[in-house]
């Protein structure tokens, strides 16, 4: 008989409460390899086990928040203004029309360098990738094998929890509607993560 697996003989939760435990614990994304390894499964348990976490928690008050290999625990969207005003935070100012449009292209055309973007937009995004690099909207996600090697760019946690998505597969089809007033109104709800951490605050950026 094959030795049972940590998370089977160390107590008697389930797999998904496993790893919920350590997702609320750590307070801040974690790969799934690390999962793994801790409860000593295979990435794929994990990976059933963190889609049953996620049903699980669609009628709670927090939600399983994934981009790639990394997940992490944030609290519902719905409970954005209650817990802004429990933790006396100031409510995030909206993105401009510039960083929005933007932050669409990257978020369905992601990894994306500068250059396509700028192709894409028509003008020069210097400026508002900066902006949105210091908001930690975007993350950089290594060079690009072409010439001149560009940086390559994608959405962070940090987008997700202030449009509150749980992942990227979450955005509406861009073919169905029109992203950017759809991407406002979703600002209006970002979610926080366990330790408190929020969604980051935008201003005005031209």
């Amino acid at each position: 008989m094959s030795e049972p697996h940590a998370s089977q003989s160390s107590n008697s939760l389930s797999l998904p409460a496993q790893i919920e435990a350590l997702l609320y614990a750590v307070g801040e994304p974690l790969p799934l390899s690390a999962l793994a390894e801790v409860l000593r499964v295979d990435v794929a348990e994990v990976e059933a086990a963190l889609a049953a976490l996620a049903e699980q928690c669609r009628t709670r008050g927090v939600r399983v928040q994934r981009l790639g290999n990394r997940v992490q625990l944030v609290t519902a969207p719905e409970m954005s203004e209650a817990i802004q005003t429990l933790l006396n935070l100031e409510e995030p100012n909206r993105l401009s029309s510039a960083a929005l449009e933007t932050l669409a292209i990257i978020a369905y055309n992601q990894p994306i360098t500068k250059p396509q973007l700028e192709m894409i937009r028509g003008v020069n995004c210097d400026g508002v990738i900066q902006t949105l690099l210091a908001r930690n909207l975007i993350q950089e996600l290594g060079r690009a094998e072409t010439v001149g090697h560009p940086m390559r760019y994608g959405v962070s946690f940090e987008f997700l929890q202030y449009f509150g998505l749980s992942s990227v597969a979450e955005l509406p089809p861009v073919e169905h509607l029109d992203v950017l007033p759809h991407m406002r109104e979703a600002s209006t709800g970002a979610a926080t993560s366990p330790n408190g951490a929020h969604a980051p605050q935008a201003a005005s950026d031209g």
